[in-house]
C-alpha cells in the first residue's frame, strides 16, 4: 500500500455544519471530545460542561481508559494539546450527554469510522473522498490533481522529518517557513496575510502555480535530505533554506520572463464558498 495515499492530513469532519476536528492514533480515528459536546450538548461553555461531566463520572475523570490529550489545530492555527477519544470512547461519553441529536451522530460516528477502515483496505477511496470535497467546493479537476499531489510530496517530506528528529509541531512549522521564505520571500503567516487569509489552509487558496512551486521546494528538500543524510533540526533547516531556494530561483525566472508577480492576493475560490465544508 502507498503509505502517501494512505496517510491523509486529519481535516475535520462536518456534522450538521458544526465542525468535528480529528487525528489518526493508535490505528483508529480520535475525535475532538469539545466538539462533539458542542454539537450534543449546544453548551456556549463547553469547556465547563465537559468539566462537569468528568466531575460527575469518576470513569472520565481519568484520561485513560476513555480519551487521551492529542495534537489538533486550534482556531488561532496552532496545534494544541485537546481532549480525543476513539470511537468506543466517544459512544461512552454520549450516553453521559441528553440529547435527542445523539441517535444521529452514533450512526454518522459509525459511518465515518467504517469509511476509514474501508480506506486502509482500499487506499484509493480516500483519495476519491478528498477529490469530491474539493469538487463540491468548486474547484476544477486539474487543480485538484495538483493539489492531491502536493499533499502525497508534503506527506514524503515530513516523513523525512520524523525519521530525522524533527519534532512535529514546532520544528515542522519551523521548516515549513523556510521553504516558503526560499520559495516566495514570504512566511507562511506573511504569506496568509498577504491573501487576506485567517485560519483557512494557505494551499487551497493557491493558484496552480503556486502550487507547483510549493511542490518543487518540498520535493527539493526530500532530495537534499536523503542526499546528504541530514539528521537534527539544524541540518534540516539548512536544507529546508536550499530547498526554498531552488524554487524562488524558478519564481524569480518565471517573474522576469512574465509580466507579472506568481504570488496572488487572489485566493483560487471566494473565502465565503472555500468554507462551506
Amino acid at each position: 500500500m502507498d503509505k502517501n495515499l494512505a496517510k491523509q492530513p486529519n481535516q475535520p469532519l462536518i456534522f450538521q455544519e458544526k465542525q468535528v476536528r480529528r487525528v489518526w492514533h493508535k490505528n483508529s480515528w480520535w475525535f475532538s471530545i469539545l466538539d462533539i459536546i458542542i454539537i450534543l450538548s449546544e453548551s456556549p461553555i463547553p469547556k465547563t460542561y465537559w468539566a462537569k461531566m468528568k466531575s460527575r463520572d469518576s470513569q472520565l475523570e481519568q484520561p485513560f481508559p476513555f480519551w487521551e490529550q492529542l495534537k489538533l489545530k486550534a482556531q488561532d492555527g496552532k496545534m494544541r494539546n485537546t481532549d480525543c477519544a476513539d470511537v468506543e470512547g466517544i459512544f461512552r461519553i454520549i450516553q453521559s450527554i441528553p440529547s435527542k441529536k445523539a441517535e444521529p451522530f452514533k450512526r454518522w460516528l459509525a459511518k465515518v469510522g467504517r469509511e476509514r477502515l474501508d480506506e486502509i483496505q482500499d487506499p484509493e477511496l480516500a483519495m476519491k473522498r478528498m477529490r469530491s470535497i474539493y469538487q463540491k467546493k468548486g474547484y476544477p479537476k486539474t487543480w485538484i490533481e495538483k493539489r492531491v499531489r502536493g499533499i502525497a510530496v508534503r506527506n514524503e517530506l515530513t516523513d523525512e522529518w520524523k525519521e530525522r528528529g524533527a519534532q512535529e509541531g514546532k520544528d515542522y512549522a519551523i521548516l515549513t517557513n523556510e521553504i516558503m521564505q526560499g520559495t516566495f520571500d514570504l512566511s507562511v503567516k506573511q504569506y496568509k496575510k498577504f491573501k487576506g487569509l485567517d485560519n483557512e489552509n494557505l494551499r487551497d487558496h493557491m493558484v496552480d502555480i503556486e502550487l507547483i512551486l510549493t511542490m518543487l521546494a518540498e520535493a527539493t528538500t526530500t532530495k537534499f535530505h536523503r542526499d546528504r543524510e541530514s539528521r537534527g533540526i539544524k541540518r534540516l533547516k539548512i536544507d529546508a533554506k536550499e530547498g526554498g531556494a531552488v524554487a524562488g530561483k524558478a519564481r524569480k525566472d518565471i517573474e522576469s520572463r512574465g509580466s507579472s508577480a506568481v504570488s496572488t492576493r487572489n485566493n483560487y475560490l471566494p473565502k465565503k464558498l472555500s468554507n462551506k465544508l
